[in-house]
């Protein structure tokens, strides 16, 4: 945000300024040597910049609007405030390269608010998307550098996005969330016997520690391969005359498991000193989801905001806040179309619709009533 410097001189002939007492409200009065006229200088950096403080003070704390407003209403501090909305927060770009860093995703109404975050707990980045996919991945791994080891839930897009901006770093699979999608396709009571056993191997993913017990693990499921694996290869007819395989869910549920550790997603934390569940992301969600709570009824514009500032705030001090927002970049005004004055009639050739025979939206099947 861009703040005046304070001007020490007179607005009159220019010349400088001297204290002369105080003015009733006990604001610093000055006074012109030259011509003799009095003025108080006005800061509106000063004012701006508590105006912010007390906003974000508001947004943050649980303090009401009346409280933060003193002797005036709820009302003028509305109004007062009402410019903060359009700062845009960003995060100081430091160019520091972590060791690990956590990326997940949240979501806000219908805005996916991806985040990433190191294991001490600092926020380096975040990027709204309509949906995770790998141009928003991409969108924000570009802000960041590549670290040794990323943590992730194996999110939609986000294996082409590490290939494409991250490709030497190595991925981490979420545990907690390999075991929670070998859940949803076996559910928690598993019918047959192979379920119940594929779904206890996925559990004990929890005591894994050491090498050693990374090779007992991918042993065990090795052997239930070798017992159950004729079932993922049955097929059933179904009653569209069509064949399809007979335990779906399970041979899902399988292909989970084996594609992790195939690709050596499933024990980098074994190697290299990274965590390997994205809780201190979800620790993170959750103050955000208790923060919208708090401020619940705002249009999703002002929740956005509000998360940015969150997260901001996460890593610099209020007092600090004013350096790193920033107003938004004007939008040029939009320009119709020049109209011929000389000869006002429809244009020609144009984009929009006409009641002529052409090409335009039809409904119904062609040929029929």
């Amino acid at each position: 945000m861009d703040l005046p410097s304070n001007q020490g001189s007179c607005v009159v002939c220019g010349s400088k300024l001297v204290k002369n007492g105080r003015h009733p409200s006990g604001t610093q009065r000055w006074r012109c040597r030259s011509c003799g006229s009095s003025s108080i200088r006005r800061r509106p950096d000063v004012t701006r910049r508590e105006q912010l403080h007390r906003f974000l003070t508001w947004l943050m704390g649980k303090a009401s609007q009346a409280e933060l407003a003193g002797s005036r209403s709820a009302r003028s501090f509305r109004r007062d405030t009402a410019w903060c909305w359009a700062l845009e927060p960003r995060l100081p770009v430091t160019g520091e390269v972590h060791d690990v860093i956590l990326v997940d995703g949240i979501w806000i109404e219908t805005w996916c608010l991806l985040i990433a975050l190191t294991t001490n707990n600092t926020v380096v980045g975040w990027q709204w998307a309509a949906r995770e996919s790998t141009a928003a991945w991409g969108a924000l791994f570009e802000t960041i550098p590549a670290p040794m080891v990323v943590v992730t839930d194996g999110g939609s897009g986000i294996r082409s996005a590490l290939a494409l901006h991250w490709p030497t770093t190595t991925i981490q699979r979420c545990i907690f969330h390999l075991q929670l999608n070998v859940t949803r396709e076996l559910t928690r009571n598993p019918r047959l016997r192979a379920g119940k056993d594929l779904r206890q191997i996925a559990l004990t993913l929890s005591n894994v520690h050491t090498v050693d017990d990374a090779i007992t693990w991918r042993l065990t499921l090795e052997a239930w391969w070798k017992t159950y694996g004729h079932m993922l290869r049955e097929r059933t007819l179904y009653d569209n005359g069509h064949f399809g395989y007979t335990h779906k869910p399970l041979r899902r549920a399988w292909a989970i498991l084996h594609r992790v550790t195939e690709n050596e997603h499933a024990f980098t934390f074994v190697r290299h000193d990274a965590p390997r569940t994205t809780s201190r992301l979800e620790g993170l969600n959750s103050q955000i989801r208790h923060l919208l709570r708090h401020h619940r009824g705002m249009p999703i514009q002002h929740q956005r905001r509000a998360v940015e500032w969150f997260l901001l705030l996460h890593e610099v001090p209020i007092d600090h806040a004013h350096r790193y927002a920033h107003a938004p970049t004007p939008q040029p005004p939009h320009e119709d179309p020049a109209v011929d004055l000389e000869n006002p009639t429809p244009a020609l050739y144009d984009t929009a619709l006409d009641p002529t025979e052409g090409l335009w939206l039809r409904t119904g099947w062609a040929g029929h009533a």
